[in-house]
C-alpha cells in the first residue's frame, strides 16, 4: 500500500503494536479512488484469507460507505496484540500491501472493548 495514514498521528500502529492487550479489535478506514474499487476487493480479500489463516485471528467484516463515496470500513477481531502483531509484520503480508491500488490509502488502528454500566460489556 503506498499511503498509511494514521488516525492518531501522536500515535501511529506502529506505536499500538508494541501495547500488549487482550483482546483487540482492528479498525482501519481505506480512501480510494473510485476507479479503484474493483482493485482495491481483490486484494483485500488476499489480504483477509492470509489473515484468517494466523493464529489468534477471530473475525472481520468489510463495511462500504453508502451513496458514491468509495471510502471502506474494516472491522477485525484478534486475540490478542501480540497475535496481531505477528501477522501484520510477516513477510507474505507486508509483501502483498505493494498491490493495492496506489490511490489507497489505510488508516489503521487497535481498540479495546469498553464497558458502560447499562449500555454495553467490556
Amino acid at each position: 500500500m503506498s499511503h498509511m495514514k494514521p488516525l492518531d498521528e501522536n500515535f501511529p500502529i506502529q506505536r499500538q503494536l508494541a501495547v500488549d492487550a487482550t483482546p483487540v479489535v482492528l479498525v482501519n478506514i481505506f480512501t480510494l479512488d473510485p476507479a479503484d474499487e474493483a482493485r482495491f476487493l481483490q486484494v483485500w480479500s488476499s489480504d483477509a484469507a492470509f489473515m484468517k489463516r494466523q493464529p489468534g485471528f477471530i473475525s472481520t467484516q468489510l463495511h462500504r460507505a453508502i451513496g458514491e463515496s468509495p471510502t471502506y470500513l474494516n472491522y477485525a477481531v484478534w486475540e490478542s496484540t501480540e497475535r496481531f502483531r505477528a501477522a501484520f509484520v510477516h513477510p507474505e503480508f507486508r509483501a502483498q500491501l505493494a498491490a493495492y491500488p496506489s490511490s489507497a490509502v489505510a488508516s489503521p488502528h487497535l481498540f479495546r472493548k469498553v464497558g458502560v454500566a447499562g449500555i454495553c460489556t467490556a
